[in-house]
């Protein structure tokens, strides 16, 4: 066997930086499962690219397939021998749907009853012959968020493709894509390489392609990006932001990063940091510089991809085109505060939040009432007021004419103008905590005004977007209600407010008027959302599904339930219990209704032990467990439980249930059904048998 290297290169015009990540992934999975699929072995493969170029890069390719055979099941003897001995119609169009002839099949022994079966053979072919179809069916295949078409509609990439590399060693592979075929050149870097580069060798590739500028390995110029921002930190005794996503994105917008240093003017500081942040970050992708004690600097790190021989032309660009920027928020800053938020209440009204749904201030104002029920409902009415305040002003900064122009700063801005104007420190805190956490694993509100403000401003449009007939569907939600279920939950627990949730879908559907069937589906979509945040937590689908059917409505008593039947679940209690739960349901569900409603205790006929010992246990469990499911004491409810689960258990082992005398099989009968009771006063125990 001959091993070769195998180079397919896919070389387009500048391929947005957020299609290569997912491009890369889809490649890699289409060669591995291509390969596998074709029978061919191989070392190593590498998946890479630049903005211009998608890599792959097989090592150590088989020059053949592998043989193949398999033996198929084919109908008994009995169907496939006539009683001359000859091959039946069966067998024979058996041996044809299969491509064998009758000197491939066989009989054997398939648990004491003979089989005809099929030897299919295959030899190899070389890789050679297969490399076109496979490497033309990739490029195909890929598929990017968005596609371009140019010289056929039938033909789409991410963006126009220019050529093709495919090399075999030194061998070109013909591979067509639109009017382009495959060749051994590729192509240089845009402004430092040449328009032609000769790949005499797959093996090559990258040593070739760094001579040209182009570092092909993104982890490489991720590499470059650290190492060149780490040199200047400590030029200028700075630290650069961490942000993983901005490096990714970065090496994904070059082919020969050079990281440099640019400054702005420091009066530009006096602007809230989050603006001066998204301005460099979202706009420019550049890096903010703090000092050491983290403030920041009149300082920013870029990444050319170009090393020009004065980089100070570069440095100088990119200082004008962030000051121009720079210059607009400074603008924006002052004209803003020339005016109060609450002056800008009006203009609300003429925003339009949803078309059945009236304006933003329309949904302010909704949400202002739900938050006074929600604060009367916690019993904090010592905040009431600062809510309510935090709760008129909390859209107004949307038309500002920051917000306008950045829209990343919403929440900010409303901070930033309502500590100017004199407003309480919880109530401008609230206008920004409303808005987290923003995506999963971002700080949560630290005030209790901003928590209910956000709270209530998602369970709104929940509601509201359900009543309109817009759900989320598949992959698509546009209204971002995945995201605000979520946030609800994580808000819940993380500030620890025992919020009656089931009671605020209530009061949020009658400022709403949303129906019965609007809210069915809600409290389906919302439970099913906290089912998977708590499975997301690592607890099992069994006990999820209890604590979530029993404790829908408190999703902060729905988790600390959770914890306190995670922590019984491994003990020999625990299961036993869940076993009697569901024995217990079981008997009874069987019973004729008949029986079932003529059940009742005789307590003087208790005539044996197990059945006195489970009745003075129900006795005096059942008041401990309903006394810690009013203070929603689930460690006390689970000590309860463990001290009944013997009881059961014994009873179960020494007692008849079904006797055939009417007064013992009543009596037994009458005590599970005091144990159903209370089982399902705490949840479905049958869930956690099932899950």
């Amino acid at each position: 066997m001959i091993l070769r290297d195998l180079l397919l290169e896919i070389g387009a015009e500048e391929i947005p930086a957020g299609f290569m990540t997912r491009a890369i992934g889809e490649l890699d999975g289409l060669a591995r499962a291509g390969l596998s699929e074709m029978r061919v072995q191989y070392g190593e493969i590498k998946v890479t690219g630049t903005p211009r170029r998608i890599v792959l890069y097989v090592k150590d390719l088989a020059d053949r397939q592998e043989d193949f055979e398999e033996t198929v099941k084919g109908p008994p003897r009995t169907q496939a021998v006539d009683a001359g001995g000859e091959y039946t119609k069966a067998a024979l169009g058996f041996a044809k749907s299969r491509g064998v002839g009758v000197s491939d099949l066989r009989f054997e022994e398939v648990r004491g009853v003979e089989y005809l079966h099929a030897v299919i053979r295959e030899t190899g072919k070389p890789t050679r012959e297969l490399l076109p179809d496979f490497l033309s069916g990739m490029v195909r295949k890929l598929v990017f968020p968005k596609n371009m078409y140019w010289s056929s509609p039938s033909v789409r990439f991410a963006r126009p493709v220019r050529w093709i590399v495919a090399l075999w060693d030194s061998e070109i592979i013909p591979v067509s894509f639109g009017d382009i075929n495959s060749g051994g050149a590729s192509s240089g870097h845009r402004f430092m390489g040449s328009p032609s580069v000769a790949i005499p060798n797959a093996s090559d590739y990258e040593a070739i392609m760094e001579r040209e500028f182009v570092i092909v390995d993104h982890e490489r110029r991720k590499g470059m990006i650290r190492d060149g921002v780490s040199a200047i930190e400590r030029e200028i005794g700075g630290v650069c932001d961490d942000d993983p996503d901005l490096l990714e994105e970065n090496a994904q917008l070059v082919e020969y990063p050079v990281p440099f240093l640019g400054s702005f003017e420091e009066s530009f500081l006096d602007i809230p940091e989050e603006v001066l942040i998204a301005t460099m970050k979202k706009n420019q992708r550049y890096f903010p510089v703090r000092d050491s004690s983290g403030r920041l600097m009149a300082h920013f790190v870029g990444v050319s991809n170009n090393r020009a021989l004065d980089m100070g032309v570069v440095r100088d660009g990119n200082e004008r085109v962030l000051r121009a920027r720079l210059y607009d928020a400074a603008f924006f800053w002052k004209e803003d505060r020339s005016r109060s938020l609450e002056s800008r209440l009006p203009e609300l009204g003429k925003v339009l939040y949803q078309e059945r749904l009236g304006s933003v201030r329309d949904k302010c104002e909704r949400v202002r009432k739900l938050c006074s029920w929600l604060v009367g409902e916690l019993g904090l009415g010592d905040i009431g007021g600062l809510v309510d305040r935090a709760a008129v002003l909390s859209k107004a900064d949307l038309v500002t004419g920051m917000v306008f122009e950045f829209p990343e700063v919403q929440g900010v801005m409303g901070r930033e103008y309502a500590r100017r104007e004199g407003e309480p420190e919880p109530v401008a805190a609230a206008l920004y905590e409303q808005y987290l956490p923003r995506f999963a694993g971002d700080e949560l509100p630290r005030g209790r005004e901003g928590a209910i403000l956000g709270i209530c401003d998602r369970a709104d449009s929940i509601i509201g977007i359900h009543k309109v007939g817009l759900p989320p569907t598949g992959s698509q939600d546009p209204y971002g209600l995945r995201r605000a279920a979520r946030c609800i939950n994580e808000i819940l627990w993380g500030l620890e407010l025992d919020v009656n949730f089931g009671a605020l879908l209530e009061r949020g559907a009658e400022l709403l008027g949303a129906d019965g069937p609007t809210m069915k589906n809600v409290e389906a979509f919302c439970r099913q959302r906290l089912h998977n945040q708590l499975r997301e937590r690592g607890y099992g689908h069994g006990t999820t599904s209890l604590a979530v059917g029993s404790m829908f409505g408190r999703p902060l008593q729905a988790h600390r339930m959770l914890q306190a039947f995670e922590e019984a679940s491994g003990s020999d209690w625990f299961e036993s219990l869940v076993v009697s739960a569901v024995r217990v349901s079981n008997i009874l569900n069987k019973l004729p209704d008949d029986e079932r409603g003529s059940i009742k205790l005789n307590e003087s006929a208790l005539g044996t032990a197990p059945e006195r010992e489970l009745k003075s246990a129900l006795d005096e469990q059942g008041r401990e467990v309903r006394a810690a499911l009013a203070s929603y004491d689930w460690r006390a409810v689970c000590r309860s439980l463990s001290n009944l689960s013997p009881a059961i258990s014994n009873f179960f082992e020494g007692v008849m249930v079904m006797d055939a005398d009417p007064t013992a099989r009543g009596n037994r009968l009458a005590l599970l059904e005091s144990c159903r009771e209370l089982f399902d006063s705490i949840g479905d125990f049958s869930l956690i048998k099932q899950g």
